[in-house]
C-alpha cells in the first residue's frame, strides 16, 4: 500500500503554476504546499496589523480558485500552512470559494500555534506543531486542511499517520515520513533547483533545469519511500540532489520536532532508476519534551546607502566618506553603525562597473528618524564635497522597520493543540507521553584516511558539493562527496579548523561539524553568522543561501587522484 504525496509550494511566492501541473501531471493521494518561514511569520504579523482579518498566505486562494475543481474530481486531498497567523480565517475563506464555485469540500483546519498573548512584544509567536492534528482532519473525512505553524515535514507525517494508522509510538515510520517530508518541503530543491552540480547535470545528463518539476513521495507503511517527479517534468532526481535537500537548514544527526527524532546518520540513499531515489533504514527515537515557539519582534529601524568607488586609491576614498559621514552623523549618531567595503573591483578594467568597489553603510536604530533624514541628508550633502567620482547606487530612503526573529522552548503540554474538524468538532490533540532529551549523539569514527600521494591547489567544489541556509540567527552548510575515496579525504580534510581558514568571516563564530557517513556529508553549523535573523539583514547573504557556494570556490590541496 503505497501514499503518494506531492508538494506544490516551498516558500510565499513560489512558482504559481504549481498546483496545476502538480495535479494534472500525474497521479496523487495528497497534495502539499509549504508557504511559511521565519520572514514569512514576519511579513504576515505586519499584514495582521493593518487588516486582523489577514495574516494567512492570499497567494494560495488564487491558486485553489482554478485548482480545487481537479483536486475534487481528482480525489487528491490538500494539506497547506497557508493558514500561517490565521487559519481559521484561511479555512473561511476557502469554504466560501467552495461554495461560489459550486465544488462539495470539507475544510478542516489546526489551532493552537499561536502563542502571541504569553509573549507580550512579539509580533507573532507560534509553536512548531506535529503532524496528528492534520492526522485527526484527514481520517474525520477532509478535502482541505489548513495550518498554521506546524513543522515544514508535518505536512507530510500528518497524511502518512492518517493512512497508515500510525500511533504516535510509532518512531521509525515517523521519522521515515519526517524525512521524506524534509526533503519534499523545499519543492524544487530536490529536484534539480539550486543544485551544486547543474552545469554537470544540465550538460552530462542532458537534462533540462530551466523549469524543473515539483517533486512527489511514494510513502510506504514502514516508512520507507522513494522521492520522485512526474513523468515528463524537468529537472532531476538523484541521489546528489536528495543529499542536498537532506542537509538543507539541518544541524547533527538528531533530526528533532514535535512527534519524533529523525536520525539522520541513519538514512540510507540509493537510486532506484532514472529519477526515483529510494529513502530506507530511518530510525526514529522518541520527540523532545520542549516545543520550538519562533518569536517575531520589530527590532527597531534600518537604512543603508552603497557608495560606488571606481578606479585608483579605493581604501583611501573609502577611509574619506566614512569620516566625512561619521561627523556628519556625530550630533545623533544611530545605535549602530555598519560599514562593508566589497571590493568588486578590477585592476586596468575595461568597463567602468568592473573598475568599481561598492562600500556599503548599514545604520540601525529603535528611533526612524535618527536612520532616516539625518542619513540621507548627511549622504546627499557630500555629492560634491567628497572623494572624485562620488556617486551612490540610490539614494536612502526615510528608514524601513526590521524584524528580529528569537526561537524560544515551551513544554509540549503548553501548547493546546487542536483538529478543528469540516463539522466543527473541536478534537484535542495530546503531547507526546514518551519524551527524550535531546543530546548530541557520540561522533562516528572517521573512515581510513587515503594514501599519501600527489596533490593539486583546487576549488573544493571541483569534489564537493555544498548547500547552505538559514535557522534563526544561525546557518548550516552541509557539505558530501560522491565517492567513498573522496569521502575518506573530506572527512579528514574538511575540519573545523579548515572550514573557519576557508571562511574567515566563521573565526570569531562557534562552529560545530558533525559527521553524516552514510550520505558521505559533513554539516557545519555557524552560530551568530546572521546576526538576529533573516528580517535584520545583518549581512551582504542574509540567508546564507550562497555561503555553501563561496566555501566551494574555496582553493585548499586536494588529492589529483579525486580530480
Amino acid at each position: 500500500m503505497t501514499l503518494r504525496i506531492g508538494n506544490a509550494s516551498g516558500f510565499y511566492g513560489d512558482r504559481f503554476d504549481a498546483m496545476r501541473e502538480m495535479l494534472t501531471g500525474g497521479g496523487l493521494d495528497v497534495l502539499t504546499g509549504d508557504y511559511l518561514a521565519e520572514l514569512t511569520m514576519l511579513i504576515l504579523g505586519r499584514d495582521r496589523l493593518k487588516d486582523p482579518g489577514a495574516g494567512y498566505a492570499r497567494t494560495f486562494l488564487r491558486q485553489l480558485e482554478e485548482c480545487l475543481g481537479l483536486a475534487h474530481e481528482r480525489g487528491v486531498r490538500i494539506v497547506t500552512n497557508a493558514g500561517g497567523l490565521n487559519p481559521a480565517g484561511l479555512a473561511d475563506a476557502v469554504r466560501r470559494l467552495a461554495d461560489r464555485l459550486g465544488i462539495p469540500v470539507r475544510v478542516a483546519h489546526v489551532e493552537g500555534d499561536d502563542l502571541t498573548a504569553a509573549h507580550p512584544g512579539s509580533l507573532a509567536a507560534h509553536a512548531y506543531l506535529g503532524g496528528f492534528g492534520i492526522a485527526e482532519c484527514l481520517r474525520a473525512g477532509a478535502d482541505v486542511v489548513v495550518t498554521g505553524r506546524v513543522t515544514d515535514a508535518a505536512l507530510v507525517t500528518g497524511p502518512a499517520a492518517a493512512h497508515f494508522g500510525w500511533g504516535p509510538g510509532e518512531y521509525d515510520r515517523l521519522a521515515g515520513a519526517v524525512v521524506a517530508g524534509h526533503v519534499l518541503e523545499c519543492g524544487t530543491q530536490a529536484t534539480g533547483g539550486n543544485y551544486a552540480f547543474f552545469a554537470e547535470a544540465g550538460a552530462e545528463a542532458g537534462r533540462d533545469l530551466r523549469r524543473p518539476g515539483f517533486p512527489l513521495a511514494e510513502l510506504h507503511e514502514d516508512g520507507s519511500c522513494v522521492i520522485t517527479k512526474h513523468p515528463g517534468t524537468g529537472g532531476l532526481v538523484d541521489v546528489g540532489t536528495v543529499t542536498a535537500q537532506l542537509l538543507y537548514e539541518t544541524g547533527g544527526a538528531r533530526y528533532a520536532g514535535p512527534d519524533v527524532t529523525a536520525r539522520l546518520d541513519t538514512v540510507r540513499l540509493r537510486q532506484d532508476g532514472p529519477d526515483r531515489v529510494r529513502i530506507e533504514g530511518v530510525r526514529g527515537e522518541a520527540p523532545p519534551p520542549n516545543l520550538k515557539v519562533g518569536r517575531n519582534r520589530l527590532g527597531g529601524f534600518r537604512n543603508e546607502v552603497v557608495f560606488v568607488l571606481t578606479g585608483l586609491d579605493i581604501e583611501a576614498k573609502a577611509a574619506l566618506v566614512k569620516a566625512q559621514m561619521a561627523d556628519a552623523l556625530a550630533k545623533s549618531p544611530p545605535r549602530e553603525v555598519r560599514w562593508e567595503l566589497a571590493r568588486t573591483d578590477r585592476a586596468d578594467a575595461d568597463t567602468e562597473e568592473t573598475a568599481s568597489a561598492l562600500l556599503r553603510l548599514v545604520v540601525r536604530d529603535p528611533d526612524q528618524e535618527a536612520v532616516g533624514r539625518a542619513l540621507s541628508g548627511a549622504a546627499v550633502e557630500l555629492a560634491l564635497a567628497s572623494y572624485p567620482g562620488f556617486h551612490v547606487l540610490a539614494p536612502p530612503g526615510k528608514g524601513a522597520p526590521y524584524g528580529i526573529f528569537e526561537d524560544v522552548y515551551v513544554p509540549q503540554g503548553e501548547v493546546p493543540h487542536v483538529a478543528v474538524l469540516h463539522d466543527g468538532r473541536r478534537i484535542p490533540v495530546p503531547p507526546a507521553q514518551d519524551t527524550l532529551v535531546l543530546r548530541d549523539p557520540p561522533e562516528p569514527p572517521l573512515p581510513e584516511p587515503l594514501p599519501a600521494g600527489p596533490t593539486r591547489r583546487a576549488p573544493l567544489g571541483l569534489v564537493a558539493g555544498a548547500r547552505s541556509g538559514d535557522k534563526g540567527g544561525n546557518a548550516n552548510v552541509g557539505v558530501w562527496v560522491r565517492s567513498d575515496e573522496a569521502w575518506r579525504w573530506l572527512a579528514h580534510t574538511l575540519t573545523v579548523d579548515a572550514f573557519r581558514h576557508l571562511l574567515p568571516e566563521s573565526r570569531e563564530l562557534t562552529v560545530t561539524r558533525h559527521l553524516l557517513p552514510d550520505l558521505r556529508a559533513v554539516n557545519f553549523l555557524v552560530e551568530g553568522i546572521l546576526g538576529r535573523g533573516v528580517a535584520a539583514q545583518h549581512r551582504f547573504d542574509p540567508q546564507a543561501k550562497a555561503l555553501g557556494e563561496w566555501l566551494r570556490s574555496r582553493h585548499l590541496d586536494i588529492p589529483e587522484a579525486l580530480l
